[in-house]
């Protein structure tokens, strides 16, 4: 244990460095320590090796005949499966065929989908045969609108996509193949050539028929291939090896290829110097080829969920949504995206809800009840079940008279509850079902439930009397006490507790118009620190989480989570800026934050979030507008119009000055006003009805 703390912790190491660096280790390969000396021996002849056998989750090992005249074998731990004892990367080396499959989630999405259309629609599609000259799934590519799609839904693709405007299946074979490190800086000459601002050049014309469909750029490792056989007449073996070699700059290897290559080029009168400079470009673009049959499958694969998207949006994204249960900042992701599309994502509801994300017959989104928290598979099955079978329920006790209340209990009705499940029943909100009234001991929800189980007993004991008579079972209408709803933010703060996200609204929702004209940056932004280097700008959002707490030196410091529309950060205040913002650090405070980011007091590299102001959102407005400008429609300016404007501007009569914009579209063109007579107070009210008004626009600074 001593020696091996005498190796520095640097990743990489290797012992003859450690001897290099480090003067006690050095000492001890001389020690007059036998077992000093001998541990030393066999760490180093040790080094290096695996530590424990592992095995590959889905490798396969293909052999001409019997595995064991081939490979040495053994059977895995704890399994009879056979696997090699050779390390996957030699079985190669001896002739053996490896292949390794991948588990995609992308696989089941494409099949829910279609599941969810089949159900919804009635349409059978075989993926397998869709069209791959599809207008519809290449506009969604030329607009970037891919969010939610199989390789092509990174922000930086996005933006390729629509200077692309990609118009075959090659298109998307290439650009998912050059969007990595390397040969994406050969992105903006691609889609130059692709649109004739760059004139399209071979490094030979014998090669204009493998680099046609990419522009003259060799972008595959088979292109490299290819060229070693056209150009320099090598077997497509040997084109292999020399890739190889290229890929791993085998330098060797390389100059020996060199003159085969220079030579077979001869004898296809190619002269020397152009022949080097084709294997350069050869090497160079070998270093990080990508293998097209592996970016084929990929894009067609892609191309499958593009098209799902254009054509079946809502039940794609049911199956997006499902397949991302278990990650909830994924799940608002797709849900804000849904919703961006124009497909309203509603909350879990018993009559209509299944037990993953699905579509009903207006093309809405529902929530599944097995992603709410408590209720889980079981419970959301033998909901559904019932349903299906027996027809929707007409209300909670309906359906507690129903279902197995030993696998729907009260635990799982409690989250159907909060997350507003029963809210399509009419007469009653959330918190009655669960409100505990005067000085009963029993809430509502324990009284639905043992009616409900009574019921079920009185139609179990008509099943079975002696005399098999029929007796009607009184239909039991709730009456449930009167209390106070629960306020928007508790009520949203619940729905979240047990879905993990907010459905009904936003706590930010009361204060959007501030997020919208006081804030420049969201919270997912600070993700990367480096991009705001040195940048001034705000943020809003409300307190999730804060602590009030020590330092080891004893000095008070606070520390919080703050949640906005994309996402959260924490964060933590020291010294006078903890002392100044203290009082602000209330949970459920809304905030509005100004920032900047500045090196680390460490003086490491790393960058640190600096806050320079804190203050409510609700004091955003009044305190930081300076003026309204009004943007009008030429076209709708008239009489009327103006004295509509001008009425809706004196009744919210204030201090802040208002600017006109006289916008013209068509003969583009503006002209810009002031007036001193109308000035306005900053409100959501003259805002909302701003917004609603036909011809009119505003900014405010």
């Amino acid at each position: 244990d001593k020696l091996a703390k005498l190796v520095p912790e640097v990743p990489g190491i290797t012992l003859d460095q450690a001897f290099r660096d480090v003067k006690e280790l050095r000492e001890a390969k001389t020690s007059k320590d036998k077992t000093t000396r001998e541990t030393l021996e066999f760490a180093k002849t040790l080094e290096g090796s695996a530590r424990h056998t592992g095995i590959h989750a889905a490798g396969v090992i293909i052999a001409p005949g019997d595995l064991m005249e081939y490979l040495p074998v053994s059977t895995a731990k704890d399994s009879d499966l056979w696997v090699t004892q050779y390390d996957g990367k030699y079985v190669e080396s001896v002739g053996m065929l490896k292949m390794d499959f991948l588990g995609l989630k992308t696989l089941t999405i494409i099949k829910d989908a279609i599941d969810i259309i089949k159900e919804n629609r009635n349409v059978t599609i075989d993926i397998e045969k869709i069209p791959l000259d599809d207008e519809k799934t290449f506009e969604l590519y030329q607009k970037g609108d891919t969010i939610g799609t199989f390789q092509f839904e990174s922000n930086g693709m996005r933006q390729y996509l629509k200077d692309l405007k990609p118009t075959s299946i090659e298109d998307l074979i290439a650009m998912n193949a050059l969007f990595r490190p390397g040969p994406m800086d050969f992105i903006p000459q691609f889609i130059d050539c692709k649109h004739g601002r760059k004139k399209i050049e071979y490094p030979h014309p014998l090669l204009e028929g493998i680099l046609k469909n990419t522009y003259g750029i060799m972008v595959y490792q088979e292109q490299i291939m290819q060229t070693a056989q056209i150009m320099g007449g090598f077997s497509l073996g040997a084109a292999d090896i020399l890739r190889r070699a290229m890929g791993k700059k085998k330098a060797s290897v390389m100059d020996e290829q060199r003159e085969v290559f220079i030579k077979g080029a001869a004898e296809k009168n190619i002269e020397k110097k152009k022949a080097e400079e084709v294997f350069d470009v050869m090497a160079k673009f070998a270093e990080y080829g990508f293998n097209r049959s592996h970016s084929a499958a990929y894009s067609v694969l892609a191309y499958q969920t593009g098209y799902l998207k254009a054509h079946y949006p809502a039940e794609y994204m049911a199956a997006v949504l499902t397949n991302n249960m278990q990650d909830i900042k994924k799940v608002t992701y797709f849900i804000e995206e849904s919703k961006r599309q124009g497909i309203p994502v509603l909350g879990p509801d018993v009559n209509e809800s299944n037990i993953k994300f699905t579509v009903n017959n207006k093309g809405e989104i529902r929530f599944g009840l097995a992603a709410l928290k408590g209720v889980g598979s079981l419970a959301a099955e033998q909901v559904i079940v019932e349903r299906r079978e027996n027809g929707a329920y007409h209300d909670i006790i309906d359906m507690v008279s129903r279902v197995n209340l030993r696998t729907v209990n009260k635990r799982s009705i409690e989250s159907l509850i909060k997350s507003g499940a029963f809210d399509s029943f009419e007469g009653f909100h959330r918190a009655q079902y669960l409100h505990v009234h005067g000085h009963d001991e029993a809430s509502s929800l324990d009284k639905i439930i043992r009616t409900g189980s009574q019921i079920q007993r009185d139609k179990e004991n008509n099943q079975h009397s002696l005399f098999g008579e029929s007796i009607d079972i009184p239909i039991v209408k709730p009456t449930l006490p009167e209390c106070e709803p629960w306020s928007e933010l508790e009520k949203l703060r619940i729905e979240k507790e047990v879905a993990g996200i907010y459905f009904s609204g936003h706590p930010l929702d009361m204060y959007r118009y501030e997020m919208m004209h006081f804030c420049n940056i969201n919270t997912s932004l600070l993700e990367d620190l480096k991009k705001l280097e040195n940048k001034s700008f705000s943020f809003g959002g409300i307190i999730t989480e804060v602590s009030h707490r020590l330092t080891k030196t004893g000095r008070p410091f606070g520390s919080f989570t703050l949640e906005d529309y994309s996402d959260s950060f924490n964060t933590a205040l020291f010294g006078e800026s903890y002392l100044k913002f203290k009082h602000l650090l209330v949970k459920e405070n809304f905030l509005h934050i100004t920032a900047t980011v500045k090196p680390g007091w460490r003086d490491n590299g790393s960058l640190e979030l600096k806050i320079t102001n804190m203050q409510l959102l609700s004091e955003v407005g009044s305190k930081m507008a300076r003026k309204f400008t009004l943007k009008v429609d030429a076209n709708q300016v008239d009489e009327a119009n103006i004295e509509k404007l001008e009425k809706i501007l004196i009744s919210h009569k204030g201090k802040i000055p208002v600017k006109f914009n006289l916008i013209d579209k068509e003969d583009k063109y503006s002209v810009f006003a002031g007036s001193k007579n109308i000035k306005v107070k900053y409100n959501q009210e003259l805002m909302e009805i701003l917004d609603a008004t036909s011809g009119i626009d505003y900014s405010i600074n």
